[in-house]
């Protein structure tokens, strides 16, 4: 059940008039009242000798016991509840009653006999209105501070008590919703979402790795918005505002919306934070400020250093929790810069995923963003290496990147989920699912690949592989055996002693780092974390099968062999 606290007005006869009519779209059924202050107002819906003007006269009554110029301008208070889509339909006097409930809570009618005058009305089976008058009986100004969190609070009690389902409590760190103007104009429009989450996307997809303002403020206009920019008098900005092309009000004027009202890490200052140019300017190819322009990487080696990096922020959600925030933060960085670039077979799951994850990154945990720096760097060369292709090195290294990126989510979702963030927890599952799905279609290929030449393997060198599992991973070994992907791990594992690898201790360390137990297959994970601490190609379509026992050629992105297991086994 969702309470609203809608912005005060100063037209209770207008919003009546907008209460019992049809509605923008004729949504509005049957409007009639549910409940009042005293039970016996009038009701314009079904009382053919009551007027709205009626109600509003009654509702209004107490602003005559106090002067004139003392009277609030903006008297009108208005609260709409709704059910959540899988709840049975209420009665009119289970709305009532909830009506009841609210005003009490919120302190409209606190029940001291001296409340604000208010009436419930229903237009539609799913939700109420409340419209009250903001002077109490006895002339004084109800006690209404925080009414919306109050309202939330009422909310999960009626949930209960009710039988209905539980809404997962917010903490004030949500992005503002469209209003109903808003998803009406975009109704109007013939858009599938409001211009504000248009807007939101885009300006998220913009921070995603950037560097500088200006970078910032670059791919905002690249991406086809307005930007407009506020100067300090000391040359600093001081913050900007975005707007949609062909979004225009009434005037006919392009409707900017500030960052802050997108989202609250998307506010200037928030993003500003972010930023940490020194560590950019100085990373070997990642561009920062140089005279030169910054080498662009191909979509396969972003994807890879972006495996690395999420592999290093895995570990650190055990650190700090300001660095545990950053590290988050930074993640649904990389997966909307994932979605931006990713290819089209796999870019709607990846982009629900961001769009999902969106909730998880942000909470009242400060975030120490110069942990994350990293994974942000990661992201912009993402974003830098354009989009990838579906095929080859390229998915292959899409389907790596996915795989850790949905154990990083997940971590996010158990780290929120000890610090009961809710909401966090619920958003970070809800991407997980979306990687999840992301990942059975860009593994395909690939896994299918190296399935393909385990089962050609010899026998005994599938043998031998084996005995190295078991040697490394004992609890594991068995379900690992009996799963379909064992075949590719048995494969992995030989081009791992090929490239002069130790197995066992690769495999162990691989086994031994987090959320295995989150995995649907163990040895499809083993193999990617194999490939990428071997530096192995994950593409293999090309490679010849290890046949009777015969090597691979050897290919220029593994190691020589003298290197073992070597500084690349101790890597995070």
């Amino acid at each position: 059940m969702i309470p609203r606290i809608h912005k005060q007005g100063s037209n209770t006869l207008g919003l009546l008039h907008y209460l019992y009519g049809k509605g923008t779209h004729e949504e509005h059924v049957d409007p009639h009242l549910v409940a009042s202050f005293d039970h016996m107002a009038p009701d314009p819906g079904r009382d053919p000798a009551a007027t709205k003007k009626d109600l509003q006269h009654l509702l209004d009554q107490p602003l005559h016991l106090i002067e004139t110029d003392q009277r609030p301008a903006q008297h009108v208070w208005h609260c709409s509840v709704r059910a959540a889509p899988d709840d049975p339909i209420l009665s009119d006097e289970q709305w009532g009653d909830i009506a009841r409930r609210m005003v009490a809570a919120t302190g409209i009618d606190p029940g001291d006999g001296a409340g604000c005058r208010w009436a419930a009305v229903r237009h539609a089976d799913d939700h109420i209105h409340i419209i009250a008058t903001l002077v109490r009986e006895d002339g004084r100004r109800p006690d209404h501070h925080r009414s919306g969190r109050r309202a939330q609070a009422e909310a999960r009690l009626i949930e209960a008590d009710y039988g209905l389902h539980r809404v997962t409590p917010g903490d004030g760190t949500a992005a503002k919703r469209p209003t109903s103007a808003e998803r009406h104009k975009a109704e109007r429009q013939g858009r599938d979402r409001t211009v504000r989450e248009e807007l939101r996307e885009t300006v998220r997809r913009a921070v995603a790795g950037a560097a500088t303002e200006q970078e910032f403020f670059d791919r905002l206009k690249d991406a086809g918005l307005l930007v407009r920019t506020r100067v300090l008098p000391s040359g600093d900005l001081k913050g900007y505002t975005v707007a949609l092309p062909g979004d225009h009000n009434k005037d006919h004027e392009p409707v900017f919306y500030a960052g802050s009202t997108l989202a609250p890490d998307l506010s200037l200052p928030r993003i500003q934070a972010r930023f940490d140019t020194t560590a950019v300017a100085t990373a070997p190819g990642n561009g920062g400020h140089q005279d030169h322009p910054p080498q662009r990487p191909a979509p396969s080696a972003a994807r890879r250093t972006t495996t690395d990096a999420a592999w290093a922020a895995l570990l650190a959600l055990d650190r700090s929790d300001g660095a545990a925030a950053a590290q988050i933060a930074a993640t649904g960085e990389v997966l909307d810069a994932l979605a931006k670039t990713s290819a089209l077979y796999t870019r709607q799951e990846l982009r629900e995923a961001a769009l999902a994850f969106e909730r998880a990154s942000r909470s009242h945990t400060r975030e120490e963003f110069r942990h994350s720096q990293q994974l942000r760097r990661a992201a912009r060369d993402l974003v830098r290496s354009g989009p990838a292709l579906g095929r080859g090195e390229d998915g292959a290294t899409t389907a790596m990147v996915i795989d850790m990126a949905f154990f990083l989510v997940t971590a996010a979702a158990h780290w929120h989920g000890k610090k009961q963030h809710a909401q966090q927890a619920a958003a970070a599952h809800q991407a997980a699912e979306h990687l999840r799905a992301a990942y059975r279609t860009a593994a395909g290929i690939p896994m299918g690949a190296l399935y393909q030449r385990g089962r050609r393997l010899a026998l005994p060198l599938r043998h031998k592989q084996a005995d190295h599992l078991r040697r490394a991973v004992p609890d594991l070994a068995e379900q690992v055996l009996a799963e379909p992907g064992w075949c590719a791990l048995a494969a992995t594992l030989a081009d791992v002693e090929s490239a002069g690898h130790n197995p066992a201790a690769l495999l162990t360390e691989a086994a031994e780092r987090r959320e295995l137990g989150t995995a649907e297959s163990v040895s499809e994970v083993l193999v990617w974390r194999l490939r990428r601490a071997a530096d192995l190609p994950a593409d293999t379509t090309d490679m010849w099968p290890h046949e009777n026992g015969a090597e691979p050629p050897m290919r220029s992105a593994q190691r020589p062999a003298q290197r073992q297991t070597g500084p690349r086994s101790r890597r995070p």
